[in-house]
């Protein structure tokens, strides 16, 4: 110790050190007061997040929040920008001012800490880095101390944390001082001020999920637990994911802030064979009772079935095709079962080798299936073979899925979202990039930004999506996703289902709904998921923009957007002058206005309009549609009724 006060002068007990973004309007402020540090974030000289506490608990230590003295600060900015291979932007811009404050223990063990913030125009992010100690080189977090002193009479978007459907969950909209229990983030919050908030984090790896609480004064982090109670065990040196605070003055200028991709690191290795992908699936037939997973009479993946299925992408211009109850594991109660499912085994009634050859003799990419059902012991015991399994058939696309309450890990049962959790979907990633495989992963770990490191993670579920259809989804679920859950990364919705009245799973969508989900919710492997005959005949004039909307953007431009009522927003397909518009509406319908100022000065364009019909309604005229076609150029206006539950896509290409 006596060589850092040698190198950085007289260590500090009480300080402040702040840091401002490159327009000087967000500020985050550290503050040593009498030993003991915290942090304040404001914008514009209105604060936003007051004195709050940091440090943590250690087992079998004393807890590391007070009795520190400041070394030294440093600063340093960046001002870049980077490309994405698969994204909702081709270009994203980072630009931050960086404050580091280093800190050491005054006592015997003599612990030191490094606090790291980052303030960006939008926000401001911080970590802890705990480097290597003299006296130890493990310790094991009991409990993290960050507070986000945020107003407590501010609205809070939110979904409950720690229940049995993991992140699958209606939002609800209440006050933050009356949450009673721990809640996911993104947690998204309309201040007294008027700004919006979403607090999250990033870069995700080894560490439990974040969670917040309400302690009766303000929120608290709630890092999720291990089995035996503690949340993580930690070999140093390490860093901590950051913990993000997004900040903007409107719902819509939140949408498309990229903080949480920006503080992750760029990619590790080459993936320029990674592709985005739009698949149909043999699927929905199973979830309306059509077919089944499991083998018997009506089971649906069958050879014959698959090559139907491989045709009809053929005929519909889509270029995948998911595969679901494909291998041995689904008899009887598969969700209590699944120490039985074998990935390099295939039922009787699927030739895989069959299916397989044809799929690539006819040019659609197959899109395997991997069920764990949570029983990670079992399928970390198969992975690599079943990585391997999937190359050797040409298949460079899983859907993987970890059903159920908690996960089987190590023989305990563990939250998905703990550190073992986390664990193990960062091994089933990297492994899957080393056989050149992109994922598509249900009841996931949340978003935190690491496709930007592993852009092989095309999407992830990891929120309540089409499958809640038939009375668990309300029209205004889609008005809350891009405000709250989107803010963590692409999510599979499962668009596209054209029988809305079917009886077992009908839906609160009109038909021209479902068009605009390809361009509202953003994912990187974007699943048509309906059965193929709804997707000919009568309805063929409509599928027309399923089959031209593009996966990858090149731009988003948020047009409109009000949390659980509305929402509209562009996008540029990438590498083109071709633009598409969607937008929902909750249960009330509503007239909107669309500037297109966003198109490119001097050309003229076409726009193909699918809209609700003035007398549509999702519960008693879902089929109502008109599609129309008018020459626009920049500058213009779109005047766009959405009925209730409805909602408007548009083509807009160049003429």
């Amino acid at each position: 110790m006596g060589f850092f006060t040698r190198l950085f002068g007289r260590r500090k007990v009480n300080a402040e050190r702040e840091v401002k973004s490159a327009d000087g309007r967000v500020v985050a402020r550290f503050v040593l007061a009498g030993g003991k540090m915290g942090y304040e974030v404001e914008k514009d000289g209105k604060p936003l997040i007051k004195r709050s506490a940091l440090g943590f608990k250690f087992y079998g230590m004393s807890p590391l929040s007070s009795e520190l003295s400041l070394v030294r600060s440093h600063t340093k900015s960046f001002d870049g920008q980077w490309e994405t291979i698969v994204g909702e932007e081709r270009v994203i811009v980072g630009r931050y001012n960086e404050m580091s404050v280093y800190l050491v223990e005054r006592g015997e063990l003599g612990r030191l800490m490094t606090l790291r913030f980052r303030v960006f125009d939008d926000g401001v992010a911080f970590r802890y880095e705990i480097p290597a100690q003299t006296k130890f080189r493990r310790v094991i977090v009991q409990d993290e101390l960050t507070e986000f002193a945020v107003n407590s009479n501010s609205d809070v978007w939110f979904i409950p944390a720690y229940q049995p459907d993991r992140y699958e969950y209606n939002y609800e909209r209440k006050m933050v001082y009356e949450l009673e229990a721990p809640v996911h983030t993104p947690l998204t919050l309309r201040a007294p001020q008027g700004y919006y908030i979403s607090l999250h984090e990033a870069a995700l790896y080894n560490y439990g999920a974040m969670t917040v609480f309400y302690d009766g004064h303000r929120l608290k982090a709630d890092i999720t637990p291990l089995s035996d109670g503690m949340k993580a065990y930690i070999d140093l040196p390490f860093e901590m994911p950051w913990r993000v605070i997004m900040i903007a003055e409107s719902a819509i200028g939140l949408s498309t802030n990229r903080m949480v991709l920006n503080l992750n690191d760029p990619p590790r290795g080459d993936f320029s064979w990674v592709r985005p992908l739009k698949f149909l699936g043999i699927w929905w037939a199973m979830f309306v009772g059509e077919w089944t997973w499991a083998p018997g009479e009506r089971h649906g993946a069958t050879t014959r079935h698959a090559m139907d299925y491989v045709d009809a992408c053929v005929r519909l211009g889509v270029p995948g095709l998911l595969i679901e109850g494909w291998n041995d594991g689904w008899e009887g109660d598969w969700l209590l079962q699944g120490e039985n499912n074998k990935f390099t085994v295939a039922v009787p009634d699927f030739d895989i080798d069959k299916v397989s050859a044809y799929a690539t003799k006819r040019g659609v990419k197959l899109v395997g299936h991997h069920e764990t059902v949570g029983f990670v012991d079992n399928y970390e015991h198969q992975m690599k073979a079943a990585y391997e399994y999937m190359r050797e058939h040409g298949i460079f696309y899983v859907k993987s899925g970890y059903a159920g309450f908690k996960m089987t890990i190590n023989g305990r049962r563990e939250f998905h979202h703990s550190q073992l959790g986390v664990r193990h979907y960062q091994r089933a990633l990297e492994l899957a990039a080393q056989y050149g495989i992109c994922l598509n992963v249900h009841e996931p770990i949340k978003g935190t930004g690491i496709e930007r490191t592993w852009p092989n993670l095309l999407t992830r579920e990891g929120a309540r999506g089409q499958e809640y259809e038939g009375g668990a989804l309300s029209p205004s679920h889609a008005c809350i996703l891009p405000f709250t859950r989107m803010l963590a990364g692409g999510m599979d919705y499962t668009p596209g289902i054209f029988e809305v009245y079917n009886s077992t799973k009908r839906l609160a969508s009109t038909i021209v709904r479902q068009l605009a989900y390809f361009v509202t919710i953003y994912s990187g492997m974007q699943m048509v998921s309906d059965r193929p005959r709804f997707y000919e005949g009568e309805y063929a004039d409509l599928f027309a923009f399923i089959r031209e909307v593009p996966v990858n953007w090149e731009r988003t431009v948020p047009l409109l957007g009000v949390i659980g009522e509305y929402y509209v927003v562009a996008r540029q397909a990438r590498e083109s002058l071709d633009w598409f518009i969607g937008g929902v509406t909750n249960e009330m319908g509503r007239r909107v206005k669309i500037e297109l100022d966003f198109l490119a000065e001097g050309h003229d364009y076409i726009a193909t309009i699918y809209r609700d019909s003035d007398d549509a309604h999702y519960r008693e005229n879902p089929m109502g549609r008109v599609i129309e076609q008018q020459r626009v150029r920049r500058g213009d206006r779109l005047s766009i009724y959405m009925a209730p539950g409805g909602g408007v896509a548009i083509a807009i290409k160049k003429a």
